[in-house]
């Protein structure tokens, strides 16, 4: 077993700690959406002005400079508005940093692959652990030219890391290269320019608790009656008291709904943001809070009642239930879903994959699923699988953090726990000692439910390795059946049965006589005889 890396321990992965709900503003006049329009144009200017400062300042920001741009920001809007455009430009600031970290760590693993497979010789074979040599010296030349293209844009990131810059596009940097291929999108430049200003649009106020239902800036009644506070410029435009205007539609939340009418009538906070999607003129708003995070059981407690494996893979999810002492039960259960298509699509074909999961779950009485701890954030590289477009492209496509978060969240409503394994060797060990066994005449295990196996006994902290089957003659009475599985305290776990006197058959009690005399053979070699023999030491002859 040398050569192997350490496993880390699994742990269970705690709850979510926000809750995000969206519905549709429906019932809305022509003078409702002028409002909104303007009101989202103008706080959209102030947060690109406010942004472009914020980049400026770079690493030598700190809180008189954001008590500068909040100040300077009141005028135009208000206090709330002016809090809420500068929190947002910091997150957007904090977020293009962290990009700006990955890419870097992402260009120097590239420059270590490449640096390694230029210093093997040409055709050597690569391990399970590093890559080996190019197979041409022409793929060796383009590589060595690539390595010097990484280098300089290496130190160009370092440069700009070092002094705090940051590339940050209001709207998206996808929509504005979008802008230079309109044919290919299938848009034509206004379209092209209403989704353009309409991402730039800021319409999103955060809450606060102690005021009235939770937000001051955008407001919702319990009833579904929905008002902003106008920006100072805007005050004409307001139709109700202190400078607010009132939508004519009504909002309800059917997702969650009872929750966030408990918070709004407790005066709770509560983050709302209004969007526009132009491609199907709808207004929508979504309404966001934090809530505590649910509270670790522990490990043993979850594993009570079994634990299901999952094992995800590019098409389906492969699911096997074991029980508390890792053997699996019943028939492994596969969870189909199509990444392909739009964002929307492949989100909702996830939650519909996860829903069919939780539910199996619940009617197993498991209280527990375990999946793999995955990142696949180093091996995405170009640099290190080269050619293998189809596997970068299969692992590039395995969306592993959404899935995660989805089930996270999902679990959480219905009352089971996701415990998070570590990933390594689990598909290849759980195909060596699982996939055959697991095999029958009426049932064909794929090497993914044999992972699904594997991932569920190592969240129980059993080895993924089967117990050694004994002989045939031994699997009955002679030291019994010793392929179940038993936990790791079972004394004797490993080593035949204790020998107890008396008869062999289980039924009679060791202590019992025996009531039945033996069989006489019905072999004439097998008839004992009355009669003793004895030899003679003497030889009789006449």
């Amino acid at each position: 077993m040398g050569g192997l890396r350490e496993l880390a321990a699994p742990f269970v992965v705690p709850g979510p700690s926000g809750v995000a709900i969206r519905t549709r503003l429906k019932q809305l006049t022509a003078a409702d959406e002028e409002v909104l329009r303007r009101v989202g144009a103008h706080l959209g200017t102030l947060a690109c002005r406010d942004l472009k400062t914020r980049c400026h300042d770079g690493l030598g920001h700190d809180a008189k400079t954001w008590a500068v741009r909040k100040r300077e920001l009141t005028p135009l809007s208000s206090a709330r508005w002016a809090g809420a455009i500068t929190k947002a430009t910091h997150e957007q600031w904090a977020l293009a940093r962290r990009g700006a970290l990955a890419h870097l760590q992402s260009l120097e693993a590239g420059i270590r692959t490449l640096r390694h497979r230029l210093s093997l010789p040409l055709g050597q074979k690569g391990g399970k652990r590093a890559p080996g040599g190019y197979r041409s010296r022409w793929e060796w030349h383009a590589k060595a030219r690539r390595l010097r293209v990484l280098e300089d844009r290496l130190a160009r990131e370092r440069a700009d890391w070092e002094a705090g810059r940051v590339r940050v596009v209001r709207g998206g940097r996808r929509l504005a290269r979008m802008r230079h291929h309109l044919p290919a999108a299938r848009l034509t430049e206004d379209q092209w320019r209403a989704r353009w200003e309409a991402e730039r649009w800021f319409l999103r106020a955060d809450g606060e608790s102690g005021k009235r239902y939770g937000n001051e800036t955008i407001r919702i009644s319990p009833d579904g009656q929905v008002s902003l506070k106008l920006p100072a410029p805007l005050s004409n435009l307001a139709n109700a008291p202190h400078g607010r205007y009132v939508l004519t539609g009504r909002v309800r939340f059917a997702h969650r709904g009872p929750e966030w009418a408990a918070r709004v009538a407790a005066n709770r906070a509560i983050a709302y943001r209004i969007h526009h999607d132009v491609a199907r003129g709808r207004w929508y708003v979504t309404a966001s809070w934090q809530q505590p995070v649910t509270r670790t059981v522990p490990l043993a407690a979850v594993l009570a009642d079994g634990v299901i494996g999952v094992d995800m893979n590019a098409d389906h999810l492969a699911a096997w239930r074991l029980d508390v002492h890792g053997n699996p039960t019943g028939s492994p259960r596969r969870f189909f879903y199509d990444l392909s298509g739009t964002a929307g699509h492949r989100d909702a074909q996830l939650r519909h994959a996860l829903t069919r999961l939780l539910h199996w779950a619940r009617a197993c009485n498991v209280r527990a699923i375990a999946v793999e701890d995955l990142d696949f954030t180093a091996e995405k590289t170009r640099e290190k699988h080269g050619g293998r477009k189809r596997f970068r492209r299969l692992i590039a496509g395995l969306p592993t953090g959404r899935l995660r978060a989805r089930l996270v969240s999902m679990a959480d409503q219905t009352g089971i726990t996701v415990v998070a394994v570590d990933p390594a060797y689990t598909s290849r060990w759980g195909a060596q000692h699982w996939q055959k066994p697991l095999t029958s005449t009426t049932r064909r295990t794929t090497r993914h439910d044999a992972a699904a196996v594997a991932i569920a006994r190592r969240a129980q902290g059993y080895p993924i390795r089967r117990r050694t089957t004994p002989p045939r003659t031994h699997q009955s009475d002679g030291c019994g059946h010793r392929t179940v599985q038993a936990g790791p305290d079972a004394p004797g776990r490993e080593g035949p049965r204790r020998r107890l006197p008396g008869p062999r058959t289980r039924s009679v009690p060791p202590d019992a006589e025996r009531t039945r005399a033996t069989r006489t053979p019905t072999t004439v070699r097998g008839v004992r005889s009355e009669r003793e023999w004895v030899p003679d030491s003497l030889l009789l002859t006449d």
